[in-house]
C-alpha cells in the first residue's frame, strides 16, 4: 500500500493544475475518507499533515474517536439517521448529508453547540443516491433559518460514477450556480459559501468547477 504522504503529494499537485485550469482561485480542503481503513492507517494520514477525516458510521467514528488523540476536525459524510443523531452530533466538526427537516430537528435537539452543515443535493437525479432537489434546496434553506445550532456552510452533492466528463461537470456546475442562489438570500446561519463536491476519481473536475472541499478515499488512503 503507497505511503499516505506520497499520495497526498500528487493529489496536491493534481488540484494545484485544476485551479490552473479552471482559472480559480479557491482554497481546497482536502477530507482524507478514512471510513475504510484502521486506525494505525488513519494516524498515518494525520502524520502526513491531513487535519479534515472522513466517516460515515457512527461506530467507526466512535472507534476512531477512542484512540486518536489528535487536532483535527471530524466529517461525518454518510447520511445520518434521525435516531443515531444523539450518537455524533457533538463528536463532529461538520456534517455533508443535512437533507430533511426531520434530521434539522433532531440536530438541534441534540447539539449542544451550532454544527457546520452541507445541505446534500442530488442533482443527477439517481434513484440510488440521497438529497434534495435543486428545487427542493432553495425551499429547504429558507425553512432553516429558524434554527440556532445549524449553520449550512455550503452545499454536497456526489456525481454519477461515468467515464463521461461532461455529465459529470454539468452536476458540479449546477451544484455551484445553486450555492450562489442560496447565498444570495442572505439568510443569518445560510452563508453557503462551501462546496463539497468530488472524490477519487472525480475530484480534479470538481475543483476546476469551484470545489472548496474533495472527499478523497481510495486514492489516498487506500
Amino acid at each position: 500500500m503507497a505511503k499516505i504522504e506520497n499520495n497526498l503529494e500528487v493529489i496536491q499537485q493534481h488540484i494545484e493544475q485544476a485551479k490552473q485550469r479552471g482559472k480559480v482561485q479557491q482554497q481546497v480542503n482536502i477530507i482524507a475518507v478514512t471510513k475504510e481503513v484502521d486506525v494505525a492507517r488513519t494516524k498515518e494520514a494525520i502524520a502526513a499533515g491531513l487535519t479534515h477525516l472522513g466517516e460515515n458510521r457512527p461506530e467507526g467514528l466512535a472507534t476512531k474517536l477512542q484512540t486518536i488523540n489528535a487536532k483535527v476536525l471530524w466529517h461525518y459524510i454518510g447520511s445520518l439517521q434521525t435516531r443515531k443523531v444523539k450518537q455524533v452530533i457533538d463528536q463532529i466538526d461538520y456534517l455533508h448529508s443535512l437533507d430533511r427537516l426531520s434530521l434539522a430537528q433532531e440536530i438541534e435537539k441534540r447539539a449542544s453547540k451550532k454544527v457546520k452543515c452541507f445541505v446534500q443535493v442530488n442533482v443527477s437525479g439517481e434513484d440510488s443516491k440521497h438529497g434534495l432537489t435543486n428545487e427542493q434546496t432553495i425551499e429547504f434553506v429558507k425553512q432553516l433559518e429558524q434554527f440556532s445550532k445549524i449553520e449550512v456552510v455550503g452545499l454536497m452533492t456526489m456525481a454519477p460514477f461515468t467515464e463521461d466528463e461532461t455529465v459529470i461537470r454539468n452536476v458540479f456546475k449546477q451544484l455551484k450556480q445553486l450555492q450562489q442562489q442560496v447565498s444570495e438570500l442572505n439568510i443569518p446561519n445560510v452563508p453557503c459559501t462551501e462546496l463539497s463536491m468530488g472524490m477519487s476519481n472525480d475530484y480534479e473536475i470538481a475543483v476546476e468547477e469551484g470545489a472548496t472541499f474533495v472527499r478523497i478515499g481510495t486514492a489516498l488512503v487506500g
